[in-house]
This record gives C-alpha cells, sequence and structure tokens, in this order.
C-alpha cells in the first residue's frame, strides 16, 4: 500500500485577495525624478483654439498651410 502523499495545503482566496490588494496598494519604494527631454528650439506645441468661422475661412482660402498662416499672424501680432 502507497503512503498518501502530504500536500501543503494551498491558501485561501482571501489571502490571495489580500497579498494581491496589498501589492496593488503598496507605495513605491523611492519615486524616481522623471528626466525630460531639453526643449527644441522653434518646437510647436499642440493646443486647442476656438476661432470665429470668418477668421478660419480667411486663414483656410489659401489652401495647405493655414495653420502655420495663423501662427505668423499671431507671431506679428504679439511683436515677436
Amino acid at each position: 500500500m502507497k503512503s498518501p502523499t502530504t500536500r501543503r495545503p494551498m491558501g485561501s482566496a482571501r489571502d490571495a485577495a489580500e497579498a494581491a490588494f496589498k501589492a496593488a496598494t503598496a507605495k513605491p519604494a523611492a519615486d524616481l525624478p522623471v528626466a525630460k527631454a531639453p526643449p527644441l528650439p522653434n518646437a510647436k506645441e499642440l493646443v486647442s483654439v476656438r476661432l470665429d468661422r470668418e477668421v478660419l475661412a480667411h486663414f483656410q482660402e489659401a489652401g495647405a498651410g493655414w495653420q502655420e498662416r495663423i501662427n505668423a499672424a499671431l507671431r506679428k501680432a504679439a511683436g515677436l
């Protein structure tokens, strides 16, 4: 007759849930500073601007490049 093999009891579902919760909510040891890339010269930034329909139509009349034309007009108005 074979002797029954002894098995180590498995953890309960509650133990597994507590371990998962602890792992998910544990604070990180140390927050490492995120290195930012140096700013690129003349880099563009994506923004959302509300313009009057007539203003937008004026700049779009000449076709492609209307965003650059708006940018040039804003730079001129700002004295840049």
